[in-house]
């Protein structure tokens, strides 16, 4: 198939060369959106093992479903859904604790490597946010992390979960009231 035409690398355009069958353009897609992808699984199941696994089925998916797709709307909005659908049934499968644990070989925070004490503090408070979303249920934390880290709209985090944007709003301020709340118990320890 040969690499796209140069004025086909927009992502519609790639898109509308993936739909025709073109693997490098649905191999540069991917590319495009691995790495958001991969944050958005490792955020909801805290586990980089599932999160590969969440990411690598999204993108099958995205592989299997590709002439379903329109090719004028963003394809980020879509993927995020099938990520959020894929961490479900990983969880499902493995039945695991709440607790999500910090996962091996989390990815360095950049400009604090000259400081240990700050980088020591912002792994402390990455490590409390992933214990903070690990306890809201599925929903608020996938309705808040697509709304927060993925910045989707919330008709986009609507449409991902299947709910109404009235849902969505009520799930993103809960999630919201519990985090805050699981955040100041760590102010009354720390």
């Amino acid at each position: 198939m040969g690499q796209p035409a140069a004025g086909e690398t927009s992502e519609s355009g790639l898109l509308r060369l993936a739909r025709r069958g073109d693997l490098d353009a649905l191999e540069q897609l991917i590319v495009r959106h691995e790495r958001r992808i991969f944050a958005l699984a490792l955020r909801m199941t805290g586990r980089a093992a599932d999160a590969q696994d969440a990411a690598q089925e999204t993108f099958l998916r995205l592989h299997r479903r590709i002439r379903e797709i329109e090719t004028e709307r963003s394809l980020g909005p879509w993927l995020s859904a099938v990520a959020v659908n894929a961490c479900r049934d990983i969880g499902r499968q493995r039945r695991r604790s709440r607790l999500v644990p910090m996962p091996a070989g989390a990815a360095e925070l950049p400009g604090l490597e000259a400081d240990p004490e700050r980088l020591a503090a912002a792994r402390e408070s990455e490590a409390w946010l992933r214990a903070g979303l690990a306890t809201l249920p599925e929903k608020e934390r996938a309705a808040l992390l697509l709304r927060e880290r993925e910045g989707l709209t919330t008709a986009e985090v609507a449409r991902a979960l299947g709910s109404s944007e009235v849902t969505v709003r009520s799930q993103i301020c809960n999630a919201r009231i519990k985090l805050r709340r699981f955040f100041g118990k760590r102010e009354e320890l720390g």
